[in-house]
């Protein structure tokens, strides 16, 4: 890496640097409104992106004529919310209706206790792990963590330990597949968002496969740090709200032939990601025919939820032994609630866009390409950066692939395939997570844990998952690179 002052200095003759000035503006500004003026991340977020349109130089957004630079910053931002939000607005309430019925038909509960039966009770641990990796792909996180840290309390009070370790195997494990895995908001989004780089053709199908493949390391890793988490911080088993000894009892008692068969419990989750996986290599093979037309139809993303959604709706509607018009009452909260990750979903890819057209983009192409960063390492700092600022990961995962598809336009081909940027922005969405991640007060308040002990336990898991990420990926990109066709002179580093 090249470190003397020259790469900057030629920046500063050839591009502005005022672009990396609005991104550090707007850092501090999301940190007051969301951290000091405990402002809703939606408000704070779209307000962020219309202040990026109105520091940017005049003439660098595209505009309605005759009006005034401050007005098309403000309408920019709207469009850009639309874009976002046309783009995943459907799937992120799908697979919120698929997770509520997967909760509410019991099929989630099924899912856990075949994990516990095939490994056993002594392994509760290893079952926790796999069943908050498995679930969190369709299920939101904090949904998942909802669902297991009562059995997590449950098995403490079997075995009067490891506490800790079951929390910690949950929290890992789930938010490696909600970073890495659509169809999760933020993944999903990284895919459109990497495309728009001018050489990047990136497979939703094939995206699903490797971020759940590149999952797997970190997941082991998960283990044997929770292991020394545990040993390190003792914790005792404290009453928190929702979880008294009634609702465990009912967890734990629950009959097993009152739930669905593990085959429906995982179709919903399972045939959505075939189908897409499956259009995804056919198209990128170029196979064509009936078939193939077939799949790349019920392969859309938009479709294949619809199906799982559909799916998991019959389940539920059997379990409860009522009809498709009984449903509604059960559906609505999921939707509402889908309404709301929407918002913040939108707000942060306007506040992604709204920096690509104030500039940064260029900014940083022009640093990265004078000091030689490596893309992978600057991806994943970026990333660590905005969770930092402002807490979520998926507007994290947003922003930053919105930037380094600006930055990989302005470069042209790498030598290893985009996925390597997607893992290394998954990855680093997870560092760090502090006071204003809203996962954090998830799994301390429902944990029973102080903030001292969730900063020790929690913060330090995702650390440790987002650096082992990025080590993975940099091992992998350089002994699989799997690069695009380009020619030498188009290849940077």
């Amino acid at each position: 890496m090249n470190l003397s002052l020259a790469p900057i200095l030629a920046l500063a003759e050839g591009t502005s640097l005022w672009p990396l000035g609005i991104l550090a503006i707007c850092i501090a500004f999301i940190i007051l409104m969301i951290v000091v003026l405990r402002t809703h991340a939606f408000l704070a977020l779209i307000l962020t992106a219309i202040l990026a349109g109105i520091l940017s130089s005049p003439g660098s957004i595209e505009g309605k004529a005759g009006d005034s630079h401050w007005v098309i910053a403000v309408e920019q931002t709207m469009v850009e919310f639309g874009k976002t939000a046309g783009g995943v607005g459907v799937v992120i309430a799908l697979a919120s209706v698929i997770g509520m019925a997967l909760l509410e038909s019991g099929a989630a509960d099924k899912i856990v206790r075949k994990f516990l039966s095939v490994f056993g009770e002594k392994r509760a641990g290893i079952s926790l792990m796999g069943s908050g990796f498995f679930l969190s792909i369709p299920v939101f996180f904090d949904t998942v963590f909802f669902l297991l840290v009562p059995l997590a309390r449950a098995l403490r009070l079997r075995s009067g330990k490891d506490f800790m370790f079951y929390v910690m195997v949950i929290s890992g494990a789930g938010v490696i597949t909600h970073s890495l895995v659509a169809p999760t908001p933020g993944p999903l989004i990284m895919v459109d968002n990497l495309n728009a780089a001018s050489w990047v053709d990136l497979k939703l199908g094939v995206a699903i496969l490797v971020g759940f493949l590149m999952g797997l390391p970190p997941l082991i890793g998960v283990y044997f740090v929770a292991k020394w988490i545990n040993k390190k911080v003792d914790v005792p088993l404290r009453e928190v709200p929702g979880a008294n000894m009634e609702d465990l009892n009912a967890i734990v008692n629950r009959k097993d032939e009152d739930l669905p068969s593990f085959f429906m419990s995982v179709l919903p989750v399972a045939c959505p990601i075939i189908l897409i996986v499956l259009a995804s290599f056919l198209s990128m093979y170029d196979v064509k025919g009936g078939f193939a037309d077939a799949m790349a139809f019920l392969g859309n993303k938009n479709i294949a939820l619809f199906l799982g959604a559909a799916m998991s709706l019959f389940i539920l509607a059997k379990q409860k032994k009522t009809g498709q018009g009984g449903l509604g009452p059960l559906i609505a909260p999921a939707l509402e609630s889908a309404g709301l990750i929407i918002l913040i979903t939108s707000a942060g890819g306007a506040f992604g866009k709204m920096l690509v057209n104030a500039g940064v983009k260029d900014s940083i192409a022009g640093l990265a390409e004078g000091f030689q960063l490596n893309y992978i390492l600057l991806a994943w700092v970026i990333a660590v950066v905005m969770k930092i600022a402002q807490g979520s990961g998926t507007v994290s995962m947003i922003t930053t692939s919105v930037m380094m598809a600006g930055v990989m336009s302005e470069t042209g081909p790498l030598p290893y395939h985009p996925i390597y940027i997607f893992a290394a922005i998954g990855f680093g969405s997870l560092a760090i997570s502090w006071m204003n991640d809203s996962g954090f007060w998830v799994v301390g308040r429902l944990s029973g844990f102080t903030e001292k002990e969730t900063l020790k336990s929690w913060t330090v898991m995702l650390a440790s998952v987002a650096i082992f990420g990025l080590i993975q990926t940099l091992i992998f990109a350089t002994l699989l690179p799997m690069a695009p066709e380009v020619s030498a002179a188009s290849v940077v580093p």
